[in-house]
């Protein structure tokens, strides 16, 4: 996952964490806007999710910024 895509994801992560708690969910599309303005990113975050982690549909917000943060 590329470094623009990491940085935003874990600031989407921490806002929502921010606004409803540790237990908040998300997916991937939480990192998009409700366009497909951006195949190439969307697909590159998708891949990451479901392909690479074989992550649910909806996963922990808190999860997920854990694993960017580490790298994975």
């Amino acid at each position: 996952m590329r470094n623009t895509l990491r940085a935003k994801a874990i600031k989407i992560c921490e806002e929502k964490i921010a606004k409803k708690g540790d237990t908040v969910g998300l997916s991937f599309y939480a990192f998009f806007a409700n366009k497909n303005d951006d195949p190439e990113l969307l697909m590159e975050a998708a891949e990451w999710w479901i392909k690479t982690h074989r992550l649910d549909h909806f996963e922990k917000a808190a999860k997920i910024r854990d694993m960017i943060r580490a790298g994975l």
